[in-house]
Formats: C-alpha cells, sequence, structure tokens
C-alpha cells in the first residue's frame, strides 16, 4: 500500500477509521480490508460458487493503492450494522402535507445514515393559491425548503458525515423568483444548494427577447407573464452575488434518460452530477487518473481499474442496506453507478499540459471516452453472468446486448476522497499550488501540490522560501522558468470559456453529470456569468455551477492574501465539505 500523506491520515482518523470491537481503531488498511471483503460478498448473490477471497484481493489491491476510490458512504458503512452504501438520492414531492411530511421522513432516514438528498419543489402551489376550494391559502413551497432545511440541520448534528441537499424549482413556477433569492442571507439556508430547473424553451425565449409564462402546477393556468430575460437576469445576479442558484437544463438531462418510460427526471443529488428518479439512489467512485501515468497514459492499467471498479460498484448495489424499501425496489430496478475520474489536473501536469489549452480538453475528451467505452463493455459482461437490470426492456438499450446497469459513468467532486488518493479533485483545475484547506470542524490542513513539489525538487529549485512565496499567491511564482509558469497554471489563471468547454468535453461521454465549478475573478462582471450560463446550455452540459472569488463571507480553500474558492465544487457549495464525497 502506498504511503498516505498526513491530510489523507488527518480525514480518514477524523471520519472513516472505525472504533473496533476490542476499543481500538482501525488502520487504514484495516480499513480498505472491511470495504473489500463486504463489497466481494456481493459475488455470493449472484454465483453461491464464486471465490470471494480472490475478489476481496483484487477489491482491496484496487483501493489500498489508491487507484479508485468509492463514495464515502461505502468507506463509512461497508463491513457494519448500518450498511448503507450509496450516497445520492432523489425522493420526489407532491402537492399535499401527507407528502411534503412523509418525504421529509424519509429524508432524515437517508441523511441520519450518510446519504445525500435531492428534491423538486416545483409540484407545491405558488404562495396564495387556493388551498382545495376552501378559504386558505398555500404557504408556497419555500416555506417548505426552510422547514427541509431546519428539520435535516437538527439531523445532522454529531454525525460522522451529515448529508447534504439540493433544492429545484422550475423555470416556469410563479414562485421561482422567491425561490431565486431565498438563500441571500448567509447562514440562513446552509445545508441546501439551490438550482433552477431551465428548459429549452425558456433559454430560445431569453435569447428571442419573448415573455415567459408562470403557470400554477396544480390546474396549469398562467399565473403571470414576465419577459424571460429579466428572470434569467435574476437568475444571474444571485449567481454573480454569491454563486446560486446553479442551473440544471431539463431537456438536455431527458435527452439522455435511460429508463424514459419510468418517468423524467426533475431533480439531482447535491452537487448536481446524478439526475435521477423518485427513489432512484446511485453510488459513486473515481478512478485516480494520476495514478495511470507512465511516459502518458497507461491505458493497459486503466482498462483492468476500470474493469474491476464497475465489478466493485455493482456489488454494492446487490449489498447495501437501502434505507427504504421504494429505494431498494428503484435503485435494483435501474441498477446505476457512476464511474468517474479524480486528479485530472495532476495527470496534466505530469503531461506538461496546460488545462487551458485544446491538448487538455482533447485528453480530457479521450479519457472520458475511453472510460465510458469500457465500463460499457464491463457492464455488458456482467449482463451475461448476472442478467441486466430488470428495466432493460423499457431502457434505450432495449433491442442490444444486456447490460447490467443504465448507467456507468458520472463526474462526482470527490470533496474528501481526493484528499484520501492524494490527488486533485475530479476534472477541476488546481486550486493553487500551496495553499490552505478549511476543513473537518474549522480544522486546518496545509496542501502543497505533489507533482509541482516534485518538478521543482527535481530542478534543484525547491526551497522554503519558494514555499512561503507560494503560500500568500497560490501561483507559480514570476522567478521560475516559462514552461514552468505555462504548465502549472492555477483555477484563477484559466478564462471562462477553458473552464466550460473541459466541463462539456467529459460530458459528451459521460451517462450522468458532471460536477464542476465555473471559476470566476472577483471583478468578474453579471455579463460573464450570462454567458458562462448560455455556453453551457448551448455545448451540453446537463447543468452548470459558478462561483466568483470572494462573494462568499465562509470559504473551503485559502491562499494568505487572499480568500479564493475555485476547487471541487465545495467553495460554491454551502455545505460543508465534511457533507462531500
Amino acid at each position: 500500500m502506498p504511503s498516505l500523506t498526513e491530510n489523507a491520515l488527518a480525514v480518514l482518523n477524523k471520519r472513516y477509521l472505525r472504533t473496533k470491537a476490542d476499543g481500538t481503531k482501525e488502520n487504514p488498511e484495516e480499513l480498505f480490508r472491511r470495504v473489500a471483503k463486504a463489497i466481494a460478498a456481493g459475488d455470493l448473490l449472484n454465483n453461491e460458487n464464486a471465490k470471494i477471497d480472490k475478489m476481496e484481493q483484487e477489491f482491496y489491491n484496487l483501493i489500498s493503492s489508491l487507484d479508485f476510490i468509492p463514495n464515502s458512504p461505502t468507506l463509512l458503512n461497508a463491513g457494519t450494522d448500518i450498511g448503507m452504501l450509496s450516497a445520492c438520492f432523489v425522493l420526489p414531492l407532491e402537492d399535499n402535507m401527507d407528502s411534503i411530511f412523509s418525504t421529509l421522513k424519509d429524508a432524515v432516514k437517508i441523511q441520519k445514515a450518510g446519504g445525500g438528498t435531492g428534491f423538486n419543489f416545483s409540484k407545491i402551489r405558488h404562495k396564495g393559491a387556493t388551498v382545495r376550494n376552501t378559504a386558505d391559502v398555500a404557504a408556497g413551497p419555500v416555506i417548505f425548503l426552510k422547514i427541509y432545511s431546519a428539520a435535516l440541520k437538527a439531523v445532522r448534528q454529531g454525525l460522522a458525515r451529515g448529508g447534504a441537499n439540493m433544492g429545484i424549482m422550475n423555470c416556469d413556477h410563479p414562485d421561482i423568483l422567491e425561490f431565486i433569492h431565498c438563500k441571500e442571507k448567509e447562514n440562513e439556508i446552509t445545508n441546501f444548494n439551490i438550482s433552477v430547473g431551465i428548459t429549452d424553451a425558456f433559454m430560445e425565449a431569453v435569447e428571442s427577447g419573448k415573455g415567459w409564462d408562470l403557470t400554477d402546477p396544480h390546474d396549469g393556468k398562467i399565473v403571470k407573464t414576465i419577459p424571460a430575460h429579466e428572470l434569467f437576469n435574476e437568475i444571474i445576479e444571485g449567481a454573480w452575488k454569491n454563486g446560486e442558484p446553479g442551473a440544471i437544463f431539463l431537456d438536455i438531462v431527458n435527452k439522455y434518460n435511460p429508463t424514459p418510460a419510468l418517468g423524467q427526471m426533475i431533480a439531482t443529488n447535491p452537487c448536481g452530477e446524478l439526475p435521477l428518479l423518485p427513489y432512484e439512489s446511485c453510488n459513486l467512485g473515481s478512478i485516480n487518473i494520476s495514478n495511470h501515468f507512465s511516459n502518458g497514459v497507461d491505458w493497459d492499467k486503466l482498462r483492468k481499474t476500470i474493469w474491476s471498479a464497475v465489478h466493485f460498484l455493482d456489488n454494492i448495489i446487490s449489498v447495501s442496506k437501502h434505507p427504504l424499501p421504494s429505494v431498494e425496489d428503484m435503485t435494483k430496478t435501474t441498477r446505476k453507478i457512476g464511474l468517474g475520474v479524480m486528479g485530472f489536473a495532476d495527470l496534466l501536469f505530469k503531461m506538461g499540459i496546460p488545462y487551458n489549452s485544446e491538448a487538455a480538453v482533447l485528453t480530457g475528451e479521450q479519457i472520458m471516452q475511453f472510460v465510458q467505452t469500457e465500463a460499457k463493455k464491463a457492464s455488458i459482461v456482467l449482463a451475461e453472468e448476472r442478467g441486466s437490470f430488470p428495466a432493460f426492456r423499457a431502457s434505450i438499450y432495449s433491442g442490444g446486448p444486456s447490460i447490467r446497469n443504465s448507467t456507468v459513468t458520472t463526474i462526482a467532486p470527490t470533496g474528501t476522497i481526493s484528499i484520501i488518493a492524494g490527488c486533485s479533485s475530479g476534472i477541476e483545475p488546481t486550486f493553487a499550488l500551496a495553499f490552505k484547506r478549511n476543513v473537518l470542524d474549522g480544522e486546518t490542513l496545509y496542501e502543497v501540490n505533489p507533482v509541482f513539489e516534485e518538478k521543482l525538487k527535481a530542478a534543484g529549485l525547491w526551497s522554503p522560501e519558494l514555499l512561503k512565496e507560494m503560500v500568500k499567491t497560490g501561483s507559480c511564482p514570476a522567478n521560475l522558468p516559462d514552461e514552468l509558469k505555462k504548465t502549472f497554471v492555477i483555477s484563477a489563471q484559466i478564462s471562462v470559456e477553458w473552464h466550460v468547454k473541459m466541463q462539456s468535453a467529459f460530458q459528451r461521454w459521460c451517462d450522468n453529470s458532471v460536477s464542476k465549478t465555473i471559476n470566476f475573478s472577483f471583478t468578474a462582471t453579471k455579463e460573464d456569468v450570462a454567458a458562462a450560463y448560455i455556453q453551457a446550455w448551448k455545448t451540453g452540459c446537463k447543468g452548470i455551477t459558478v462561483y466568483r472569488s470572494g462573494s462568499r463571507d465562509a470559504e473551503v480553500l485559502q491562499v494568505e492574501n487572499k480568500a479564493v474558492c475555485v476547487e471541487c465544487a465545495d467553495h460554491a457549495c454551502p455545505v460543508p465539505v465534511e457533507s462531500k464525497q
């Protein structure tokens, strides 16, 4: 097993290492062994003669090598009495009190076990609407969003990993303006991200200068018509001020819905990378792509990692203790898994490719195409052994070869699992070459990019004085060679267009969606933010999250001279970093 960084050990000790029966704490090797053993046991559910000892060793090697790390609930709960291993859930909300509060009760069960939940509040009738032909009037969905936030915040207290949440409202809801502004007061709704569910028709109306109808979700009648660009400007104003709301492009999401016969996807998990049907869950895992470098991408090693990871993730569905019967039923009906990558920025550093270049975008697309293609092949082979997912005949795959999983790929933010792996987060560029990370209930971790440090030491350029200079700004010092400054770019040095280009490149070969933050400097204008939303929609992204540096009081990543939060989506999320994967 490779050596773990001090930061990795700190995160593992704080959150993941379990107390054993004798009162002592696991060490990392025991944690990886516990997880591998629990997941390998899934083979017996498909073949009573399976050689699970061999599979346990394969899975142990997979995760202990830090080539692949599963999502946090799997690390926390595999091999324990809790046993819930999925990270992401979507729950339905209907326009009645029974649904609203039964869903809240279900969310509590999920979050107590460490899962994150997403909700679309659009079916709840707008504030002031008549309730069932009585004199009563509706309170509107935003008040219920606040109730959910308060209740789930209370549940989170004392948990090793409290759940995060996503709240969505569609762009034609009469209360959409109230929703857009519901988080303007910092610390009021602290455990929800919010996004607007945006349609192609709305974006086309914005571009053409047309009016936009806000309709009663109960009877479909038009409540009000407003200029589409005015509503769009309100969305942009909020995003410019504090990074929210984000956007979920509903038509693009459902264009790639693998099981449209089961319904439309109108909500996502907390970081937006997983559109799901009501009661669906999905388990995630990420390949440390930086560990698959050998004078370029080691495609043979990457192929082996992908196939093993798909097997691992499919087993999770079988062995997980699902929090609700309805969740178990839907999860096993579609058998969604989400394999992604992390360490992408580190890989580019090793390859000498600047993130803000066509070569980097092409590299990203090639990697994701390879992951998608090989993951599909692995899932098809699993289906030959275990059968396809039950909804196969009602899916977009019907008529083709059987496949085990309705989705296989997702790009997650990897907030904490990338710390364990000692690599950069998801597909984000590096926030800074040296920085302070505020995590773990107020503790501060100091990090230096290991690839940059290695390059400098090899060139005889490393010194304590240089480190002090780097922590001040986070960027490559001016007195270093031009080639280093060109290659080792940080997020603040990358234009918005390159951020969106990279997200779009990965999205083209991703079944689910991509968690990626589009970073802006503090001086960015609202017009800049609007252009990014339009570019993301036009290039096929399923959503967008932005963050303008310095626009929030509390930020996760910092350099000494200023607070800049530009990595792994944590800064653009009000949920504390410990709630992320």
